[in-house]
């Protein structure tokens, strides 16, 4: 598991241009899955039904995964829609992005090359205008511990940023922690160290 954080849009965004008569019109937005990236898609789809085309590239996962990454040429001539979007998401670093370009013609013909440059340029148009934010990998942990050692555990929980997710009071107290991935080692350690060892660490996920 990737437990390193990366990119993904913030907000949809969506670029415009003319060329040569026909209107090219690019919807960005986040998809975490491909069943998201699919359903927004469909989204754009029956928003302009009306269009000849509307072709389609997402990156439904981390940025570098390419099993979550998918595209369509949409009755366009193939290689000169879906690959240029996908090559102009891929390349960007950004994860759980999907790219639909809705094409209105305006009867003049592109050529392969027009379209590639048509379609790939209003991704990369977009993608300048596209507000990020940074995904963080994270996981549950379960304390298990004695009162005593409440404070001392929740006293690291800025230092590792940490949040307390739940607590429950028994005998013991049976705390869950969501944490980074990268941070659950030296977390972990900590706990232990400041301790004795008398804290019960169990990964969740």
């Amino acid at each position: 598991m990737n437990d390193q954080p990366y990119l993904v849009p913030a907000l949809p965004t969506q670029f415009e241009e003319e060329i040569k008569k026909s209107l090219f019109i690019t919807y960005l937005a986040r998809t975490p899955s491909i069943e998201a990236a699919k359903a927004f898609v469909e989204e754009v789809k029956t928003k302009h039904s009306d269009a000849r085309h509307n072709c389609w590239g997402f990156v439904a996962g981390r940025p570098e995964d390419s099993m979550k990454w998918g595209f369509s040429d949409d009755g366009e001539p193939s290689g000169t829609a879906g690959k240029p979007i996908l090559a102009q998401l891929s390349g960007s670093g950004v994860g759980e992005i999907t790219a639909v370009v809705t094409r209105y013609s305006g009867g003049i013909k592109l050529g392969t090359g027009g379209l590639v440059k048509a379609y790939g340029g209003g991704v990369q148009q977009a993608l300048k205008t596209l507000q990020t934010i940074e995904k963080k990998i994270t996981t549950n942990l379960l304390l298990e511990l004695d009162y005593g050692f409440m404070p001392i555990v929740q006293s690291l929980y800025p230092q590792f940023g940490a949040v307390e997710v739940s607590a429950e009071y028994s005998e013991l107290v049976k705390m869950v922690v969501e944490i980074e991935v990268r941070q659950v080692s030296n977390f972990s350690q900590t706990i232990i160290n400041k301790s004795g060892a008398k804290v019960n660490i169990t990964a969740l996920d």
